[in-house]
């Protein structure tokens, strides 16, 4: 029998990015809500409830009110949205993070998809901290470049018009005063005792992100160089299929932040010397950092290979 599952949200950027990853699989059953009821109430109530798997690519208050809808003990979610990222009763959807994680989440009826920018931070920080290197109360600071399609829709619209502002040909800072949604999230994850201080920026490519976190080698534990770092991240996410730690460089060339668009990969450099180091998250902020890694939660929710249908 084929799983069932409904994408709640179908139409919007992760949504569509979910649907095109597992609309040709054959072992599911895809339910399509028809456009004009995706609003109604009543008829989502019907799609969730007789699901096995539902998606939510919602606003937070929209998947909110979805889970509300849910009065089946069978049906499991997995939320792409930050309503229940931190939220009780809820597994945070990074499989990779800590040993126990991927059990968590197979067993998971509740599952939140990490955030893009936060998967680069707490990809790179939370170990570091977790092996005792990073101190917890570091004063982490981190600066993601992420590609338009992050901004939804509307974001979308704005690159791609033929009459858009010039300024959208640079390089946008945002998120200024460090309220930024994706803390909350990053700051429980990583195991840090003090928020980061975050900058994320947007430009003009369409998919990937590269979050980097700058470290003096004097304030870590045992004060490691960037090529001993490298080494034990490797050792950290070694077997992992979809986290992998590039080979150290003592003379790296540029890192792109598009270098990985179209897979569900995501690849930690680590660059610098003894004294300064850099350790950098490269990834597609609709693969690893959205609806591939939700992809990926199903996968392992349904007891599936995790790569299955993921690139």
């Amino acid at each position: 029998m084929k799983t069932k599952v409904y994408i709640d949200g179908q139409s919007g950027t992760t949504g569509l990015q979910i649907y095109d990853r597992i609309g040709a699989r054959d072992d599911l059953e895809l339910m399509r809500i028809d456009e004009d009821k995706r609003h109604d109430l009543s008829e989502r109530k019907k799609y969730i409830n007789a699901a096995d798997i539902v998606f939510l690519c919602l606003p937070d208050d929209g998947a909110r009110e979805a889970v509300s809808l849910i009065d089946s003990d069978h049906v499991r979610v997995i939320d792409a949205s930050t309503a229940h990222r931190t939220a009780d009763g809820w597994v945070y959807g990074f499989p990779e993070l800590f040993r126990a994680q991927r059990r968590a989440i197979a067993g998971a009826r509740f599952v939140a998809n990490p955030g893009c920018h936060a998967t680069g931070l707490i990809s790179t920080t939370a170990p570091l901290v977790r092996m005792g290197i990073l101190p917890a109360d570091y004063p982490v600071t981190c600066f993601s470049l992420t590609g338009y399609t992050g901004g939804g829709k509307k974001m979308i619209a704005q690159y791609t018009s033929a009459g858009r502002p010039e300024a959208l040909n640079a390089p946008g800072i945002y998120g200024l005063n460090q309220k930024h949604k994706h803390l909350p999230e990053m700051l429980k994850y990583t195991g840090l005792a003090y928020q980061p201080v975050f900058l994320p920026v947007v430009d003009d490519f369409a998919q990937g992100m590269a979050s980097t976190i700058q470290l003096q080698t004097r304030l870590l534990a045992g004060h490691p160089g960037a090529r001993e770092v490298r080494e034990r991240l490797a050792e950290y996410y070694a077997g992992e299929t979809f986290v992998r730690v590039a080979p150290f460089e003592e003379k790296p060339g540029t890192l792109y932040a598009n270098a990985l668009a179209g897979t569900n990969f995501l690849e930690i450099h680590v660059c610098g010397d003894e004294t300064n180091v850099t350790v950098t998250a490269l990834f597609d902020n609709l693969g690893k950092g959205a609806s591939g890694a939700a992809v990926q939660n199903m996968n392992i929710m349904l007891g599936l290979p995790e790569d299955t249908g993921l690139v």
